[in-house]
């Protein structure tokens, strides 16, 4: 089987679309469009495949509304565009996922939501729950209240940082194009598709052009974003969203787009991702039991088989596993912070609620924040 065949048939998508495609570049929402790629994600779904749709259009569908030509530059008119077309957004999913008995879910994030180690967990176990529920999950930058130090930039690195946060197999980009060439179309009529890269080739920086009017990005940070979802394990492909039945040729493992593939295996890029990403704030003890669990069989870590916490930390923080006699075991991201975790250790986790009064997670640290070493 090919890697776009594997890929094709992997659980977990994004997928992102950009503002040209869903405003017909900047006419209005094309409902037609956007009822097209809803009925082939409902497809998908149908066939066992998880997907949370990163959206852009909301500050497009908004000049449109407000009879804008030219994007505008400065914030605040750019947060009421966002607010204004958001609601034109929202409901085009909505109504048409309802069509196929699906539901959608709005998910507005900011830069902070994702820095943030605790809202970070948040809005993990909120977007785990909703593909839980069989919920399609529609995320977009929150414009309306992020400034000029906290915004992504680009819905296409906001793209990446949800597939990081829900550890994707797959990241789809629909855009205007047909993925990356070797030089621009635009300019040059024989420039060639280029069908497989490497995430983290040099040259793709160099390739790729500039921006739109409608849009923040360009191929360019399409580029850094699949570099960006490498980083767990994501493969990217940048596809034309233009073309029919897009998404089903995808799962079909069709030679379509440009694929750039990260060059570890997920757990690899995912280890790595964690020990990069923060310094260890503490460490848990555990019982010989536990730590043949992690070991053996790949699990969570629970309450019950902990028997003492060292450090400080909070909710969100990096700690190490230890096994009784102090060597590491694992390392991982801790649902409870130091003084929770110091009450609910040894207890099984249907006791959680009654101790703390309430209940975050079942688990001290889930087996997809866990690493083992």
């Amino acid at each position: 089987m090919s890697t776009r065949e594997k890929l094709g048939k992997s659980q977990r998508w994004v997928i992102k679309i950009g503002s040209a495609l869903l405003t017909n570049d900047g006419r209005g929402l094309d409902f037609a469009a956007i009822g097209a790629w809803v009925e082939q994600m409902v497809g998908l779904k149908q066939a066992g495949r998880e997907l949370v749709l990163v959206s852009s259009g909301a500050v497009a569908e908004g000049m449109c509304r407000l009879g804008w030509k030219k994007r505008p530059h400065a914030l605040h008119e750019l947060q009421a565009a966002a607010a204004v077309g958001q609601m034109g957004l929202v409901q085009a999913y909505e109504s048409r996922f309802l069509q196929h008995g699906l539901h959608a879910a709005q998910v507005l994030l900011t830069h902070d939501d994702l820095a943030d180690r605790n809202r970070y967990l948040n809005a993990r176990s909120t977007l785990r729950t909703l593909l839980k529920l069989n919920v399609v999950p529609v995320v977009n930058e929150n414009d309306t209240v992020a400034t000029e130090e906290i915004k992504f930039g680009d819905n296409d690195t906001l793209a990446a940082l949800v597939a990081n946060l829900v550890e994707a197999d797959l990241l789809v980009i629909l855009t205007d194009q047909k993925g990356v060439y070797d030089c621009d179309p635009r300019q040059n009529p024989e420039a060639k598709l280029l069908h497989e890269v490497a995430a983290d080739d040099p040259e793709l920086e160099r390739v790729a052009g500039g921006g739109g009017v409608l849009g923040r990005g360009g191929m360019i940070t399409k580029v850094r974003a699949a570099r960006r979802a490498a980083r767990s394990g994501a493969s990217t492909l940048i596809v034309s969203g233009r073309e029919p039945e897009i998404l089903r040729r995808v799962s079909e493992g069709e030679r379509v787009g440009t694929l750039l593939t990260p060059q570890q295996e997920p757990i690899a890029a995912r280890k790595q991702w964690l020990a990069s990403h923060m310094t260890a704030r503490g460490s848990l003890r555990l019982d010989a039991g536990a730590v043949n669990v992690l070991r053996q069989s790949g699990r969570s870590l629970l309450p019950v088989g902990v028997t003492a916490v060292e450090g400080e930390f909070n909710r969100g923080e990096l700690v190490i596993c230890k096994a009784p006699d102090g060597t590491e075991v694992a390392r991982g991201l801790v649902n409870y912070s130091t003084d929770e975790a110091l009450r609910i250790i040894g207890q099984p986790s249907d006791r959680i609620e009654s101790i703390l009064g309430y209940v975050d997670e079942p688990e001290l640290i889930h087996r997809d924040n866990l690493v083992v070493v």
